[in-house]
Parts: C-alpha cells; sequence; structure tokens
C-alpha cells in the first residue's frame, strides 16, 4: 500500500509525518521507523511523527527517533504539527499533555511543568539534581531536568569549544541515566541569551532541539543565569522561552512544511 507523508522542519531538525488520524497506516516497529528515517535509502529524517485518534485529546502524537527507538516529547515537531493541524489543539504525548497554537510561521507551545526529582529524570539514585557530582572531560555538574524527556545541561564559557561529538554519546549512554539522556552544551551570549547545541539521545548532533532548548532555558533561570523569559539560538535558529507564572514552559518558535509525498510501506517493512 501507498503511504502519505509530510516533509517538515522546525529550524532544520526534520521530520515525516504520518497522518493516521482518518487514514490507515499500518503498526509502526522500530525497524520500519529507523528504515525511513535513513538518509541515504529512506525518506530521511531526525525523527519519524506518526499522528492518531485520542480518546482523551484533540489527537495523540507518536515520536520515533532516528535510531527507531520511540520517545516522550519533541519540542520542534510540536510546533511543526501545531503548523500541519492548523488550530490550538491539546495533544496526548508519551511524555505528557501539551497544548499546540499556530501563530506567525509557527507555534507556541505549551510544554507543561519542568520536573527535577531525581526519579523523575530520571537517575539511576538519588543525587543534587540542581548539581549533579558527575563530570565527562571537561564538562561537569550539570543540571538535570525533565520536560517531557530528560536532559542533562552543562554550561560552559564556550559552547562552540566543548567537543560534544565525543563527549554526547558517552554521557548519553552513561548508566547513570538508565533512559539515556539528551546532552545540552550552553553559553551565555547576552542578557537573557543562551547559545545551545545538542547531541539529541537516538539522534545524535542536531542542529535544533526544542526540548533542549526548554530544558536549558529552565536550567540557566534556576540558577540565575537569565530571567524568566529567555532567547535560545541553536545553529538552526532561535526559540523564545518563557517559564510562566503558573510554572509552565512555553516555547515559541517557527516551523515550515518542505513537501509531501508518499511511498510504498513494503519498501521499509
Amino acid at each position: 500500500m501507498r503511504v502519505p507523508f509530510i516533509k517538515m522542519h522546525g529550524l532544520g531538525n526534520d521530520f515525516v509525518v504520518l497522518d493516521a488520524r482518518e487514514q490507515n497506516v499500518p503498526a509502526i516497529s522500530a525497524a520500519i521507523a529507523k528504515a525511513i528515517a535513513d538518509r541515504r535509502e529512506g525518506i530521511g529524517c531526525d525523527q519519524l511523527i506518526l499522528l492518531e485518534p485520542s480518546a482523551t485529546h484533540a489527537f495523540r502524537m507518536r515520536i520515533f527517533n532516528s535510531d527507531g527507538g520511540e520517545v516522550e516529547a519533541c519540542g520542534n515537531a510540536s510546533r511543526a504539527v501545531a503548523l500541519l493541524h492548523g488550530d490550538s489543539a491539546d495533544v496526548e504525548t508519551q511524555g505528557g499533555a501539551i497544548r499546540i497554537s499556530p501563530r506567525d510561521g509557527g507555534a507556541v507551545v505549551d510544554m507543561g511543568v519542568p520536573r527535577f526529582d531525581w526519579d523523575a529524570i530520571p537517575l539511576a539514585y538519588a543525587m543534587d539534581t540542581a548539581a549533579m557530582p558527575v563530570g565527562w572531560s571537561g564538562l561537569e555538574t550539570p543540571m538535570a531536568v525533565n520536560v517531557g524527556n530528560p536532559h542533562a545541561v552543562f554550561f560552559v564559557e564556550d559552547a562552540d569549544a566543548a567537543d560534544i561529538t565525543t563527549l554526547g554519546p558517552q554521557i548519553e549512554h552513561d548508566p547513570i541515566f538508565p533512559e539515556r539522556v539528551n546532552v545540552n552544551v550552553a553559553s551565555l551570549v547576552g542578557e537573557n541569551h543562551l547559545k545551545l547545541r545538542v547531541w539529541e539521545r537516538g539522534a545524535g548532533l542536531t542542529r535544533a532541539c526544542g526540548t533542549g532548548a526548554c530544558a536549558t532555558a529552565i536550567a540557566a533561570m534556576r540558577r540565575g543565569l537569565v530571567g524568566r523569559q529567555a532567547t535560545v539560538s541553536l545553529p538552526g535558529g532561535d526559540l523564545v522561552i518563557e517559564w510562566d507564572a503558573n510554572d509552565r514552559i512555553q516555547m515559541a518558535g517557527p516551523a515550515t512544511e518542505a513537501f509531501r509525498g508518499t511511498f510504498e510501506w513494503n519498501d521499509y517493512a
């Protein structure tokens, strides 16, 4: 059978979106998701996004990283889906409910309340998540935060100088993170302005990571580096993150539809 798809991106973090809300899409396995995401032999993407009906929300969004693993949240994909949906909606995800609101060629996404307890990250054992007593070759004392998925945030003098390509996979797979972790390396470059590079769990070095921007901004706010609203600059562009009066994270930024097409399901099954 031929299956339609929409190719989208948020700041260069790209997605293949399959919309199963009103059409049949066969069950997706890790192997199928990985094959579709392959940039040489598949369609190519950082994440495969599946939209499904939901009994409790407007619809459900499922997220598969390029390694085939299903994950809880993706901020950039949430903005892309908001653009596709075309209206404000409450969306079910594995990381909890989010609210999407299209705006000005992108969207504002209510990402919910951040969690800081060690077992909510989760970590392998109890420790201070505000300044974890651990380090990897110069990246030390990260803050851990869960914004729908787990993040470790390191603050350094120069984010570009950090060897995140080498250290990212080491930290991602360290046993201290039983569900692996997204690795964020950030530096303060101006008033309420952060520069960020992200090694994304299951996807590797990425041009943009919406949940990483949220986690990093929240970590910087907790450490007093920025105010309750900050701009986060990633290689793909800027996001504006606000920690509002209700302690909910509001992420604002662009999203783009690149093209549409169809593929033969059996080519990847």
